[in-house]
């Protein structure tokens, strides 16, 4: 498929989803209500209100954390050139899980949406030094090793807090399984505003990984500064992955799916692919809260719940997609 058509096309398939996430709840709304909410609001009349101060901060999250997480699952892939990495990959979710629960446990008054970015900022950098940065080794196998140890032992302390605390543990629930249910309580200009530059990055840094899809040493004889370039590609995960969990908590998978469907569907250049997994993660995301919403009526399935279930069916594919193609 072209890239104008097929910009297009995931244009009409999101606005698709948009409305359908305006829309559809256990109580359904008609297109006329949600129109009549969005330009004639009547404070009083309650369809309103939970069109504009429920549905409406729940859509701008989604679009919002299924994009940063589209194009940093495309950037960890990337740099790690691993087809199974994902944000999580390099312990983002869990650094954020683990400064919320820590500020709980201590008695902290700061909101935990503004301690899980620097919780997640924190994670990152730790990835690249674990991982070789300082002393100048930074390659794909040891972020990608560094990642997945760091993972594991931020899990562990999270569980352990979480045992020794309360009121950790509350705070703890929510960042298990995350969810676009609670965005109205969320700082969303802040982080979409962070979110936006991410992107921004993320397409200006596309060409230098275009070159390095060529290897490392042909990288270099045509000048490109691989330890810089995967320095930056880092910062804009951790940017972008950070903003993602605080908007909606820790969403697994979401970042393995977006850039696998892009490739499929734009190709391996970069830039193309990344517009595609940021598009693709948004559609992603929005449509599996909506699924949430009437799968199990009157009640309610997280989103996080609904990309660990599609996400995972996605992962063994992927995977075996891989090990078929190693093998032969």
């Amino acid at each position: 498929m072209k890239g104008g058509r097929l910009r297009a096309a995931l244009v009409l398939a999101l606005a698709a989803a948009c409305l359908a996430a305006l829309t559809i709840a256990a109580r359904p709304t008609s297109l006329a209500e949600v129109w009549a909410a969005l330009v004639a609001p009547e404070p009083g009349n309650p369809v309103h209100v939970v069109v504009r101060e429920m549905r409406l901060p729940r859509l701008a999250a989604g679009l919002a954390a299924g994009a940063a997480l589209g194009v940093a699952g495309a950037l960890m892939q990337a740099v790690t050139r691993n087809p199974l990495a994902e944000p999580g990959l390099m312990g983002v979710n869990a650094g954020a899980g683990l400064a919320v629960v820590l500020g709980a446990s201590l008695g902290w008054s700061a909101s935990p949406a503004l301690l899980a970015f620097p919780g997640a900022g924190a994670a990152a950098l730790a990835v690249l030094l674990l991982g070789g940065g300082r002393a100048g080794g930074l390659g794909p196998a040891r972020l990608a090793l560094a990642g997945m140890a760091l993972n594991a032992f931020l899990l562990s302390a999270v569980t352990a807090l979480v045992l020794t605390s309360l009121s950790a543990l509350d705070e703890f629930r929510f960042w298990t399984i995350g969810t676009l249910a609670d965005a109205s309580a969320r700082p969303l200009l802040l982080m979409a505003g962070l979110i936006g530059a991410g992107l921004i990055g993320a397409l200006l840094m596309a060409p230098a990984f275009d070159v390095m899809a060529l290897g490392d040493e042909a990288a270099r004889s045509l000048g490109l500064r691989l330890g810089a370039v995967r320095l930056g590609a880092l910062a804009l995960i951790s940017v972008l992955a950070g903003a993602a969990a605080v908007v909606a908590g820790p969403l697994i998978f979401v970042g393995l799916m977006a850039p696998h469907l892009a490739r499929l569907l734009a190709g391996p250049t970069t830039r193309p692919m990344f517009l595609a997994s940021g598009l693709i993660g948004a559609l992603v995301l929005i449509l599996c809260d909506v699924a949430g919403r009437v799968v199990l009526p009157p009640g309610e399935v997280r989103a996080g719940t609904m990309t660990a279930l599609i996400g995972g069916l996605a992962f063994i594919l992927v995977a075996r997609r891989a090990s078929l193609g190693a093998s032969s």
